[in-house]
């Protein structure tokens, strides 16, 4: 009988010892929509994340929209690194350093006549957010901004781009 016991406390104690203070992290890669970007703006935003580590991910946007004279165009795509803060891994603030490929149009005056100018370009830029996860680990909630600076700006550009979001996500 006090063997049986001594064995039960055995396989409970060393179960114990191999406990993980978090989940283990098999979900690597999240897919979100941009919400709040489509309900402001009615432009359509994915972007993908797939996490290197406890706090360091590394991901993509693509954006679409049927106005080329928005202020990020009528097409973009970039890529991101993010660093995470939040007391549990994978979650919380984080800041983000992005680049983004961008094309649209814009109407401008030369000389009196109104002329609509086509452009693609390239901005660096910093962000930040913070994220929201919940218990299962697969849904999340994202709320973002950022500001970037066109490396190449024609004349009738603007020099500076902003990025802000709402974000709903999925891990997989």
């Amino acid at each position: 009988m006090k063997k049986g016991l001594l064995v039960v406390v055995f396989l409970l104690g060393a179960k114990m010892a191999f406990a993980q203070a978090y989940s283990n992290f098999d979900k690597n890669q999240e897919i979100k929509f941009n919400i709040g970007m489509f309900l402001a703006t009615t432009s359509v935003e994915f972007g993908y994340e797939y996490f290197l580590g406890d706090d360091t991910s590394v991901g993509a946007i693509l954006h679409f929209d049927g106005d080329g004279e928005d202020y990020n165009g009528s097409f973009g795509f970039g890529p991101n690194f993010r660093a995470y803060f939040g007391d549990l891994p994978r979650s919380g603030a984080f800041a983000e350093a992005f680049g983004l490929y961008l094309k649209g149009e814009k109407k401008y005056n030369d000389m009196g006549s109104r002329i609509v100018g086509e452009y693609s370009g390239v901005a660096l830029g910093l962000g930040g957010g913070y994220k929201w996860v919940t218990r299962s680990e697969r849904f999340t909630l994202e709320l973002n901004g950022g500001f970037g600076r066109n490396i190449n700006p024609k004349e009738f550009q603007d020099d500076f781009i902003f990025r802000a979001g709402l974000s709903v996500g999925y891990r997989f």
